[in-house]
C-alpha cells in the first residue's frame, strides 16, 4: 500500500468514527431538581416527587434519586421534551401544593417546563406563595411549595 492510500484510509476511519459519535444520542437526560419551602426559603430534602413528561398523565416518582444535599437527581428519557414536577407526600401528615399553580382556579393545573431550557440555563418556577426567590444553574429545575391549608385538606375528605 502506498502512503497516499494509507492516509486516505486513515482519514476515512477518523471520519466514520466522528460521524458515529454524532449519530449516537444520549440514552437519558439528567437534571437536578430542588423543592424549596416558600415560607422559609429552605430546601426540602426529599426524593418524593411526581414527575410527568410530554403532557402524559403517567407519574414517574421513581426517576428521582436524592442527592447528598437534599436535592434530587432526575433522569429522563432522551426523547423527553417537557416536564412537570409536583410535590408529593413528605410524610403521612405533610401535603404540599406547588406555588406555580396556587392561583389556578377552580383546581391547580400542571405547569410544564422545557427540558432543553432547564439543561441550557436552568429554570426557577414562579413562586406565587411568597416573595422568596432562587437562582438555578444550568441543568437545575427549582420549584416552590407550601403546605396545604386546612381548607384544602378538608376538600380531600369530601
Amino acid at each position: 500500500m502506498t502512503v497516499r492510500r494509507l492516509h486516505g484510509l486513515f482519514l476515512l476511519l477518523v471520519s466514520m468514527t466522528a460521524f458515529c459519535g454524532f449519530c449516537q444520542a444520549p440514552a437519558t437526560k439528567t437534571i437536578t431538581i430542588r423543592m424549596i419551602d416558600a415560607k422559609t426559603g429552605d430546601l426540602i430534602p426529599t426524593s418524593e416527587f411526581l414527575i410527568r413528561i410530554d403532557h402524559q398523565e403517567d407519574q414517574h416518582g421513581t426517576w428521582v434519586k436524592q442527592n447528598e444535599d437534599g436535592s434530587g437527581k432526575l433522569t429522563l428519557p432522551a426523547k423527553a421534551q417537557i416536564v412537570a414536577a409536583d410535590a408529593k407526600y413528605d410524610s403521612s401528615t405533610t401535603i404540599y401544593v406547588n406555588c406555580d399553580s396556587v392561583r389556578d382556579k377552580p383546581e391547580p393545573v400542571a405547569h410544564w417546563y422545557t427540558i432543553s431550557e432547564i439543561l441550557a440555563s436552568g429554570v426557577v418556577a414562579p413562586n406565587e406563595c411568597s416573595k422568596h426567590t432562587a437562582v438555578a444553574k444550568p441543568g437545575e429545575f427549582v420549584f416552590f411549595v407550601r403546605q396545604r391549608n386546612w381548607k384544602e385538606q378538608y376538600k380531600d375528605f369530601q
